[in-house]
This record gives structure tokens, C-alpha cells and sequence, in this order.
């Protein structure tokens, strides 16, 4: 999916291959001024090897025999499932879906595709059929990669269902029990072989300055949205931020979020540390059981958390004692985070923390290391970049005074220009000078840093994953039960905001929140998109012009 560097204006509809290339005039400042610039990331790896070489790579597995591999192994892995890959068929530009949970093999196939150029469209393991049969379309996936099993849910009936209605995808690739799937291992044992007969050619190194990976969006509006992110840019995204945090080769970083997510990917994440020649452990769930055992016994020094995850962890510590001495700084994003549970994290844990503030989308803000605990404690942190532009704006577009709430917008060198294939979406979520609309309603302070006030956009933040409220509504309505329904946040200290349904219903009928349950799983919904709480209303408020007033509902509910 290589594509022109640059284009001639801010605004473009879709290239032909789907993305929305920076403005001439932005991509040659960003790659005169340092921020773009080497090779693609999978050849990236190969340097990280020759220097690092015998050195931990990364940990993965149950703690009865985990997997090691040094940077050599991890790059010769690379090497392996790449040729596997080509000798399935897949060819550069391909896309495929990939739905690992944090084991060793998101890490070998992520880098086999970065290195053919073979675009990873990097799904969630809690995502289900409605979600990914829309990924596989929207992307147009050509094969699609699960694990056989992960905590009691068969990806493997769910990839057969996949093919099934999306023909497109050619190929299932199994880490784990492969059945009458394709194995990942035997992937890369058939890629060794043909390495070592000499039939796989080296392939050519793809475009740095093309699309490395699909993120998937918060799903905001409607269904998830697909985010290009390039070699160049998302290697200043993750480079920039081990930098800033601090990361040396010393380190050893946690992946205790999925690892599909911008934050414990790139934010300094896995390819931060691997830049640095650091050790990556990958926590197979990020509950304090298996978190403090792998922190204790891999000396863990560095991790990232959701607030939710955050407040689980500090309550478990005071009571279990465990073994964080190595634990130097616990990154917390994703929501904003309580300044008292903040101000526990330290003398609990033993670690700083770093609030991140921060989209998939591009803008990342941090609190810095040496700045004082108040900052650290109750700000979400300053743009990483000194190209970084960022506008706090009111609803007509007008630049609020200083210390005002508004709506933040951002442009910079790792700040995409468009969603992937969504012309008609990015009109909108983007001005007509290429600044993105964040959506978060924020103030900056006179320190410089951001205080998140809000969001404008209609979604609930549940635990780090934005669940949208307009796409729930649509499935509820589905329900023959129900006349009419809003989505609304409630207020959860557990996890930030829980999901309360609100409906109204049909004459006659009865309906409980287990009954709703059962029909969003049956649609093929993912669990984090299920409501916790479940409100029966005999009518719901109106605005003048006739929609649900849910800033009525939300005060007559409390």
C-alpha cells in the first residue's frame, strides 16, 4: 500500500490505494527538520539485531516455561513467517487482520508484515463478528490471524463465520491448535525451508514513507474507522517517547494492555523498547495475579495502564505486598486519571507516574519525568513533538482564550490527514487546513500542559475502550422488546464510566439487563460493547427539534 509522500492540499479525498497522504509543503518540513527519515520498520529490525544480538528481545507465556527470544531469534522469526507468508500467496500491499492477544507470535508476525509490507490491520482480542467482519471488509483482508482459543472464546469458529461472509479473506492463521487452519508455526517452519533451499527471495524493502499499519479508531461514530499510520511517522511516534520516558537498554517493559493498542505498542510500547534494545514481557491478562508475578520475576521496570487497571492494581498491592521494587514508571492513559489515586500510585507501587493523554489518531501528550508531582498527579501531559500544532477552539472554529475549555484540535508529523477509505467521514473529522478534531474538550494551564475536561463526541469511556453510543442504540433498537433507546455514561469507580442502557419500551413487554445481554452477544458484539446497567423509562426527553435530550436524561437519572 505504497502511496506518494506527498499531495498538493491539506484536504484530499482517498488516494487510490485508500489513505490520505500529508500536504507537500507539511512532508517536506517534517523530513528536513528530523522527524521522518531511515528505513521501514521491519528493516529497523534487523539494526535493533545486529546491535542487540544475543540480548532478550522478548518474554511471553505461562511462567511454567515462557518464551524467549533474543533480537537475533526475534529477526530470523521475522525472516521465517515472511517467507511462509509469500509462499501462502500474500504479496506487498495485502492486508491482513490480525486478532493476537500478547504472545510472542503478534510480535514475529507483526514484524514478518512490516518487513514484505504487508499491512497489519491490528484488531482487538475482545472484538467480535459485527466488528470484525467489518474490519475485514473495510480493509479488505486477504487473510486473517487468531489465536485457537483465549480466555474460553474459540477464534477459530469465529474466523470460520469470517470467511464465510467476507469472501475476500483467503486465508486463517492460527497461533496455537490449527486444526485444518494454517498453523503460524508451520507458517514459518514452511518459510524456513524455502530459506534454506533457496527459494525465498529477499523481498523488496516497502516505501517508508507508505502505510505500515491499520489502527483501529475508538469507534467513536458508528463502526470502528481504520487509522494509517506510516514507517516513518509511527517510528518518530514510538522512538520520540522512549526518548522522552526515559527508556535504555536496561529497561524492561510490560505489554500488560492488548498489544494492538497504540498505547502499549507505540507509546513508548513495544516498538519503543525494542528501539532501545530493551526487553519486552508480554502479560497474557493484565489482572495484578499475573502482572505482579511477571514484574517480580522479570524485573520489570516500565508499563502502561488504563485508570481503571490502575486503581485494581493499587488496591491489590495494599493488600498483597507485592514485589514491585523494580517498578520505576507507570504510564496511565486512555481516561483521565483521578489526582487521588494518582497520589497513591507512588508510595504503593513505587513507581512515578506519567499521565498520557494521547489518540490513535496521532497527538500524544505526556507529564515529563522531572516535573513536579502536582503536574504529574493532575494534568494529562503536553505535546511530545515540537512540531506538534494544536488549536482549542469553540464550536464555530474560534480560538478559545487562554485557560478556556474547548475542543482540541492537532496537526503534525505523526498526526495522519484522513481515516483509511472514509472520504465522506474525514470532511468532517478534519478541518479544511488538515487540523484533526479530537472531539476531547480540554484547557491548558499555565504551565503549558492540558487538563481533559470532556468530549464532545457521544461515546462511553469504559475502562480505556470507547464503546459508541450511536452504534449501541442501533443494535438495541434490533431487540423487538424495545421502542426506543439511548446510551448514556454512568459514572463507575472501577472503571471511569460504565455503560447504562436507557429504553423505552414496546407496549406490553418485559425486559431485563441479563435478556439484553444475551441478544447484543447473539449479534455478534463484543463484550466491552455490552451495557452494565440497564434504565426502563415510560418516555425519553426531547430536544425542540424532536431528538433525545441527553443532557436532560442524564440530570433526571443522576
Amino acid at each position: 500500500m505504497s502511496a506518494p509522500l506527498v499531495t498538493d492540499a491539506a484536504a484530499q479525498p482517498d488516494s487510490a490505494d485508500g489513505w490520505v497522504p500529508w500536504p507537500e509543503e507539511f512532508a517536506r518540513r517534517y523530513a528536513a527538520e528530523g522527524y521522518w527519515g531511515g528505513g521501514p520498520l521491519g528493516d529497523r529490525l534487523r539494526d535493533w539485531a545486529a546491535r542487540s544480538g544475543a540480548a532478550t528481545a522478548v518474554v511471553a507465556g505461562p511462567a511454567s516455561g515462557p518464551v524467549r527470544l533474543s533480537y537475533a531469534e526475534l529477526d530470523q522469526a521475522a525472516d521465517d513467517l515472511a517467507a511462509g507468508l509469500t509462499q501462502l500467496g500474500v504479496a506487498p500491499g495485502d492486508r491482513i487482520l490480525v486478532q493476537l492477544p500478547n504472545r510472542a507470535e503478534f510480535v514475529t508476525l507483526l514484524f514478518a508484515m512490516l518487513r514484505l509490507g504487508v499491512i497489519p490491520v491490528l484488531a482487538l482480542p475482545a472484538h467480535r463478528r459485527v466488528e470484525i467482519e467489518h474490519l475485514a471488509s473495510l480493509s479488505g483482508a486477504v487473510a486473517y490471524a487468531v489465536p485457537d482459543t483465549y480466555e474460553g472464546f474459540d477464534h477459530r469458529a469465529l474466523a470460520r463465520d469470517v470467511v464465510t461472509a467476507v469472501p475476500a479473506v483467503r486465508h486463517v492463521l492460527v497461533a496455537g491448535d490449527a486444526g485444518a487452519l494454517t498453523g503460524l508455526d508451520a507458517l514459518a517452519a514452511a518459510g524456513a525451508a524455502a530459506r534454506r533451499e533457496g527459494r525465498a527471495a529477499a523481498p523488496p524493502a516497502p516505501d517508508p514513507a507508505g502505510v505500515a499499519v491499520l489502527l483501529i479508531s475508538g469507534g467513536t461514530t458508528g463502526k470502528p474507522k481504520l487509522i494509517p499510520r506510516t514507517h516513518w511517522d509511527y517510528a518518530y511516534n514510538a522512538a520520540a517517547s522512549a526518548e522522552l520516558c526515559g527508556l535504555t537498554a536496561d529497561d524492561r517493559y510490560l505489554v500488560a494492555l492488548p498489544a494492538a493498542h497504540n498505547f502499549p505498542l507505540a507509546c513508548p510500547g513495544i516498538l519503543g523498547a525494542l528501539g532501545v534494545g530493551a526487553t519486552v514481557v508480554m502479560a497474557s491478562s493484565p489482572s495484578p495475579d499475573v502482572a505482579f508475578d511477571l514484574i517480580a520475576r522479570e524485573r520489570v521496570t516500565v508499563t502502561a495502564l488504563v485508570p481503571a487497571l490502575a486503581r485494581i492494581w493499587v488496591d491489590a498491592a495494599e493488600w498483597e505486598r507485592p514485589d514491585t521494587a523494580s517498578l520505576r514508571l507507570l504510564q496511565v492513559g486512555g481516561a483521565r486519571l483521578d489526582a487521588e489515586l494518582a497520589g497513591r500510585i507512588p508510595p504503593i507501587l513505587g513507581a512515578r507516574v506519567q499521565q498520557v493523554f494521547g489518540m490513535a489518531e496521532g497527538l500524544l501528550n505526556y507529564t515529563r519525568l522531572d516535573e513536579a508531582d502536582e503536574l504529574a498527579f493532575t494534568t494529562q501531559g503536553r505535546p511530545l513533538a515540537p512540531a506538534d500544532e494544536i488549536r482549542i477552539v469553540d464550536s464555530d472554529g474560534a480560538d478559545v482564550a487562554p485557560g478556556e475549555v474547548g475542543e482540541l484540535w492537532t496537526r503534525g508529523p505523526y498526526t495522519p490527514r484522513g481515516y483509511y477509505r472514509a472520504a465522506e467521514h474525514n470532511a468532517t473529522a478534519f478541518s479544511p487546513d488538515g487540523y484533526y478534531r479530537s472531539g476531547d474538550l480540554v484547557r491548558r494551564t499555565l504551565s503549558g500542559n492540558l487538563v481533559v475536561e470532556g468530549r464532545i463526541k457521544d461515546v462511553v469511556n469504559r475502562g480505556g475502550e470507547n464503546v459508541s453510543a450511536g452504534e449501541l442504540e442501533e443494535h438495541l433498537l434490533a431487540h423487538p422488546a424495545i421502542a426506543q433507546a439511548a446510551v448514556i455514561a454512568a459514572a463507575d469507580e472501577q472503571v471511569g464510566e460504565s455503560v447504562r442502557a436507557v429504553v423505552v419500551l414496546a407496549p406490553g413487554a418485559t425486559l431485563t439487563l441479563k435478556a439484553v445481554k444475551a441478544f447484543l452477544r447473539e449479534r455478534g458484539l463484543a463484550r466491552f460493547m455490552l451495557p452494565d446497567l440497564l434504565t426502563v423509562l415510560d418516555a425519553l426527553p426531547l430536544t425542540a427539534v424532536g431528538k433525545i435530550d441527553k443532557r436532560e436524561l442524564r440530570r433526571r437519572i443522576g
